[in-house]
């Protein structure tokens, strides 16, 4: 079971969005998002539009993302 991270503990979205930047260099980063799910692939994100795709293409998966369904970034 995951345990939600308590609200004032998060990291601003400023800070979540630079991390974002960065991950989009790497070849796989793991997304946590608030509602508890992780996924794990490549991203594009659009920051202007504050959001973006992952991508695993092992499991043939994809999937849509928004900047404020994040908790936090892993790489």
């Amino acid at each position: 079971m995951v345990k939600p991270t308590p609200h004032n503990q998060l990291p601003t979205k400023e800070a979540l969005a630079s991390r974002l930047e960065e991950a989009k260099t790497k070849p796989r980063v793991r997304l946590n998002f608030s509602d508890g799910r992780s996924e794990e692939g490549a991203i594009t994100y659009f920051h202007e539009q504050q959001k973006g795709k992952i991508i695993d293409v092992n499991r043939e998966f994809a999937s849509d993302f928004f900047l404020k369904e994040l908790e936090s970034i892993e790489f």
